[in-house]
């Protein structure tokens, strides 16, 4: 929460600088206070596996979220019961004229498809430019990443030689950025994924910056100016077992599959997983709830500004 000091305190410049969040007195007697209103499209399979996921990372603050769910009405999910998505989740049309302070855009396991080829992706990309004018931050994960970055700035993605699939470091590009305030110099995240975006791509980009990289994944997470958008390739919501779920998967359909890098502790499979991520997790949305969302949002949801692409310094 921000710390709340006297007006033209001369210590406020540097706790800005140093991302310490400051509120003078003139703003904190006359703030008001409401829920938060976050909608997630959840494209993932495993529905209730992926709902749980971000819910405890979203609920994890002092801040009262409201969450809401969206489905693609074009879309017929096979992983979970007809009674489950009618009672919990909506399409579209009873969200399009409503306005949210967060908006979270989930993975998805269509990478074998072009994006075109989805069967849902005219609907999709109707979700992402309603999301330019009704929600004040989009946070986009993995495929739902990839998608955001094609249909917003033209960047392809490109296939992997092989699947990216374990738990690797990755540092923190840009030391100044709110999202990743509090970071260790390095921390782990998880990914599975067989394609990816080109750095270069990115980088040349003149509406995008790169905030977190890693050697072995590549760029982590990149943003527009503010966070209005923010993309995220990994999976940093990820429970203790979900990759070992996946590669068991795969290894009972003997697709090939290699055993999910720094994960098991010698990489031997008849061991339990070691949680290595959780912690940065944790951070990763308190800071996108807290700085991003609650900090920068108007009161009136529905005085939410249209967000408009501006060049970022590189």
């Amino acid at each position: 929460m921000p710390i709340k000091i006297p007006n033209a305190l001369p210590a406020t410049r540097t706790l800005t600088d140093e991302n310490i969040f400051v509120m003078d007195e003139t703003r904190a007697t006359t703030q008001d206070i409401r829920p938060l209103y976050i909608l997630v499209l959840n494209l993932m399979p495993t529905k209730i596996e992926t709902e749980t996921q971000l819910a405890r990372l979203l609920g994890n603050t002092p801040i009262q979220v409201e969450l809401e769910l969206m489905q693609m009405k074009n879309h017929k999910s096979k992983n979970v019961s007809h009674e489950h998505m009618l009672k919990f989740y909506q399409a579209f049309d009873a969200f399009k004229d409503r306005y949210f302070d967060g908006m979270v855009i989930t993975g998805a396991p269509l990478e074998h498809l072009e994006f075109e080829e989805v069967d849902y992706w005219d609907e999709l990309c109707e979700v992402m430019e309603w999301s330019k004018t009704h929600v004040h931050s989009t946070f986009h994960i993995c495929w739902g990443a990839q998608a955001g970055l094609y249909y917003h700035y033209g960047i392809p993605k490109i296939q992997l030689p092989k699947k990216l699939f374990g738990v690797f470091p990755h540092q923190v590009v840009r030391k100044s950025s709110i999202l990743f305030r509090g970071f260790d110099d390095s921390f782990m995240v998880p990914h599975s994924r067989h394609t990816a975006n080109a750095t270069q791509a990115i980088e040349d980009c003149p509406y995008l910056k790169i905030l977190a990289s890693s050697k072995q994944a590549g760029v982590y997470a990149c943003a527009t100016e503010g966070c209005r958008q923010i993309f995220i390739t990994g999976h940093s919501e990820y429970d203790r077992r979900t990759l070992e779920k996946e590669y068991l998967r795969d290894k009972e359909k003997g697709l090939p599959i290699q055993v999910p890098e720094n994960y098991y502790p010698g990489d031997d499979d008849t061991q339990d997983p070691i949680v290595t991520w959780k912690s940065g997790a944790n951070l990763l949305y308190s800071n996108w709830l807290n700085f991003i969302v609650y900090q920068d949002t108007p009161y009136d949801v529905n005085s939410i500004e249209p967000f408009h692409k501006t060049k970022v310094q590189k």
